[in-house]
């Protein structure tokens, strides 16, 4: 059975995940006339429910039409419609449209083939094209979240157009991206297509939602108009339309060709067609361009911008493919030959010589359905990185080795990179967007796990390429300290001779006051034994050392060097070398930044309101908020604006950030007893300077009550059984996600760990095992013990032990004040099974 492009179906469909994954039908599949027959994921089930009805009209309205209805302060989402539903959206009404925006305008990039890492990638000619799931269709946070497991993707000088995947029958059919993807996606001049998607019958797909889709105003297609206007309005650049409802007919699609032709019209949106619907109206999958589905690329003017072809074509398919789209006046690298990794990730059989022959000009471009298998299928942090790196870079983590005796090299093997490093000012720290912890000029201003796209630096161009003639450094992102954000460049390894590190490729002026600043932090004061190292396009291969002498201590410490004497050249290369002797050297970078003249500090913000804000209980809100935003004036542009809460002792809590004029808070903890909370917001420069803050107040009211300390907070484990079943699913205050919704271990020593921030004052402990999440009551925690301590250097003291539990929820009453708690669990399960599965650990008290 052949795979399909089906993304998961609805809520209802999802009995043990959290996150609706697409389902894909068998790959084996010849024949449209049955339906698929098994979807690609164990634990998803079509459901009864999605069986289609007589109505068009779908069950449940689309989230523009829900937001209305929570409440003031609630979590904003990414958009979604079906084409009746999004008739009715207007950004004006929709409280959620002002979260979903992005302001970040697609940056210019370029490629240099003289510097591309591997000698067989070629510049200029295939492209990638990435279709990610980061989420369900439905309650898919707009600005992130707090949680740190998530696809954090950061290869992307290998891609050139993200699609954000999803769609589903009882949800919505029409899916806008995030504004978190599309910042990211578009500080690395990535350009980012919502989805449109029309599923099989068998899946709940109804031609009658085909045909609301291009049914006409007058002369006008009023759902064209209507992706024109949602793409505008937040700030991405086209669609992906995967039509795959059987019962259409030639008339139909000749409609659909003719309102892809109309929107383009109307506007700057992009369309790129998947090929399963034919030029007759039937769903037959060409696996190529072929004269059955030739007119959805041209009809003879251009029609859409790009073809996605299905996943079962071969050498011949696509030579006769590339020699069609000559034929038409089209690129044949606007054809993007299908990978289906969902399910096998790097170790999916790929003929790469049919589309990259090697030695010879690309024959299409690649699309990759699913790359994001890296991250669902890993079981920690660590191992996501490092597969993610497999799968991009190659099995040797250096884009300019990718000799291995697996077929799959790396992308970087066929790929030249890219870069959006075009302009001045550029810093980076290194930031990769999630984190355990968030530090703000080297100072920690939060600690806890998120995610946030939008404030993700530029990745390095070459992860990694070290050159020396002794011993190589090795590079990597730690995130066990940052400079900005909750990571930072760490050199690591025996230093024996001169290692030069490439870091970026960059197309950079260099005027008199140009300036390289380098932030750095050492173990003990001394020399850093580092250089800074730039490369011009003089001559793109030679880099130009300046040594960033010693540090005084063991803080972070800034270096910043003149490029003055360089005036007039280019910047090719960002690097570093590493010269001298060490056994162990290790140095951290916190920050790389080439600008002009003095940091500038960006004009405040102004008329910060807060838009409305919901009490999760006595002690905690979540808030919508919103600001005028910083005017350039004389002072720089702004990259993004800081949250925070002022505190008693005038320190501050950073709660978040977004390039966006509105921001929603989460979390906010009331502290102690206090009235009323102040919240600020200070814009932060392209160069890193920092405005003034603009403030609100927010008022608490009666006393603080008991409540469930741990909700929320930091939490750590000994391990996870996959990517999204890490700790913070322990402490998120939910049972209810299915599969993915609990925290999972299968490590020999298991335990849980919860910093409740401050000692509280605690009454009981509830713990939420397997079946309270809807698993099997043999899967129930049977021997644990609850332990506390009040700082980190104490050791745990056990308050609770329990033996023989078979019960769904156990509670367990106390009388202690502590900060730490920590479950340890010696007998998982009823049984053999060695996962311990808890979906929510609960620390009640004042």
């Amino acid at each position: 059975m052949r795979r399909r492009l089906l993304p998961a179906l609805c809520g209802v469909l999802i009995a043990t995940a959290l996150v609706a994954q697409p389902a894909m039908a068998d790959p084996t599949a010849r024949s449209t006339s049955r339906p698929p027959s098994s979807p690609a994921d164990p634990s998803v089930d079509p459901s009864p429910s999605d069986t289609p009805t007589a109505s068009s009209t779908p069950a449940a309205p689309g989230r523009s039409g829900r937001a209305a209805a929570r409440a003031a302060g609630d979590q904003p989402y990414a958009s979604y419609w079906h084409p009746s539903t999004i008739l009715n959206w207007n950004p004006a009404t929709d409280p959620d449209a002002r979260f979903n925006r992005s302001r970040v305008p697609l940056r210019p990039r370029a490629s240099d083939p003289a510097l591309k890492a591997n000698a067989n990638a070629r510049a200029g000619e295939g492209k990638i094209a990435s279709l990610v799931s980061f989420g369900p269709t439905s309650n898919n946070p707009s600005q992130g979240s707090l949680d740190p497991n998530y696809y954090a993707f950061t290869h992307w000088q290998y891609i050139d157009t993200l699609v954000f995947w999803g769609g589903s029958a009882s949800e919505g059919l029409i899916l806008a991206p995030n504004a978190t993807v599309i910042d990211a996606a578009h500080r690395n001049g990535v350009k980012v297509y919502g989805t449109v998607f029309f599923p099989p019958t068998a899946y709940g797909g109804q031609i009658q939602w085909v045909r609301d889709f291009v049914r006409k105003s007058g002369s006008n297609y009023a759902v064209a108009d209507k992706l024109v206007q949602v793409a505008q309005h937040y700030g991405f650049d086209g669609w992906f339309i995967n039509q795959e409802t059987a019962g259409g007919d030639a008339a139909l699609a000749t409609e659909i060709r003719s309102l892809m032709k109309y929107a383009r019209a109307k506007g700057q949106v992009e369309f790129m067609w998947y090929d399963a619907m034919t030029e007759n109206g039937s769903v037959t999958w060409q696996d190529a361009l072929t004269t059955a589905n030739d007119a959805f690329l041209s009809d003879p003017a251009r029609v859409s911008d790009s073809m996605f072809l299905d996943f079962g074509w071969g050498a011949g398919n696509l030579r006769s493919s590339r020699d069609l789209a000559r034929s038409l006046g089209r690129d044949e690298h606007e054809l993007y030959a299908g990978i289906d990794t969902e399910a096998n990730g790097y170790n999916t059989g790929v003929s790469w010589d049919a589309v990259f022959p090697a030695g010879q000009p690309h024959v299409t471009s690649l699309g990759i359905y699913r790359p994001e298998w890296t991250w669902k299928s890993s079981s920690n942090p660590a191992d996501f990185r490092t597969r993610d790196s497999r799968y991009w870079v190659g099995a040797n983590a250096d884009p300019s080795n990718t000799a291995t005796s697996s077929s799959w090299k790396g992308l970087a093997h066929y790929i030249a990179e890219s870069t959006a490093v075009t302009a001045k000012p550029f810093v980076t720290g290194f930031n990769t967007g999630h984190g355990d912890f968030y530090n703000v000029g080297g100072a920690r201003v939060r600690t806890g796990g998120w995610n946030n796209l939008s404030v993700q630096d530029v990745p390095p161009t070459y992860q990694w390429v070290v050159n020396s003639t002794g011993t190589r450094l090795t590079p990597s992102i730690d995130y066990g300290d940052a400079y900005e954000g909750g990571s930072s460049l760490r050199l690591t390894g025996k230093l024996d001779a001169a290692n030069t590190v490439r870091l970026y490729q960059a197309k950079l002026p260099v005027t008199a006051d140009t300036k390289l600043s380098v932030v750095v932090k050492t173990p003990a004061a001394g020399p850093t034994q580092l250089k800074a190292a730039v490369a011009f396009t003089d001559a793109p291969g030679t880099f130009t050392t300046v040594d960033l002498g010693s540090t005084s201590g063991t803080g972070w410490e800034r270096k910043t060097l003149d490029l003055s004497a360089h005036a007039g050249k280019t910047i090719a290369q960002l690097g570093l070398r590493a010269e001298g002797s060490a056994a162990s050297y290790d140095i951290r970078v916190g920050q790389l930044a080439v600008y002009d003249g003095a940091v500038d500090a960006p004009a405040a913000p102004s008329g910060l309101q807060v838009l409305g804000a919901t009490d999760v209980s006595s002690s905690r809100k979540s808030l919508r908020l919103a600001w005028t935003a910083a005017g350039s004036g004389s002072g720089g542009q702004v990259h993004h604006y800081d949250v925070y809460r002022r505190n008693a002792d005038g320190s501050r809590t950073y709660l978040g950030a977004t390039p966006n004029d509105a921001y929603f808070v989460p979390q906010l903890d009331r502290a102690g007893a206090e009235t009323s909370t102040t919240i600020e917001v200070e814009a932060v420069s392209t160069e890193y300077g920092r405005s003034a803050a603009a403030t609100a107040t927010v008022a608490w009211s009666g006393e603080p009550g008991e409540e469930n300390r741990a909700l929320g907070r930091p939490a750590t484990a000994s391990g996870q059984c996959a990517a999204d079943e890490g700790p913070a699913k322990a402490v998120n205050g939910s049972v209810t996600g299915g599969n993915s919704d609990k925290w999972c271990t299968l490590t020999a020593d298991r335990w849980l760990e919860v910093d409740l921030g401050e000692a509280r004052s605690l009454t009981r402990f509830v713990v939420r095992h397997a079946q309270a999440g809807g698993e099997s009551a043999a899967f129930n925690t049977r021997d644990f013990t609850i332990q506390v301590r009040s700082a980190a250097s104490e050791e745990w003291k056990t308050a609770v032990t329990v033996t023989g539990n078979t019960a769904a929820t156990t509670t367990h009453p106390v009388t202690l004040t502590t900060r730490h708690v920590r479950l340890s669990i010696s007998k998982p399960t009823q049984n053999t099974d060695s996962a311990a599965r808890i979906y929510e650990f609960e620390a009640w008290g004042r």
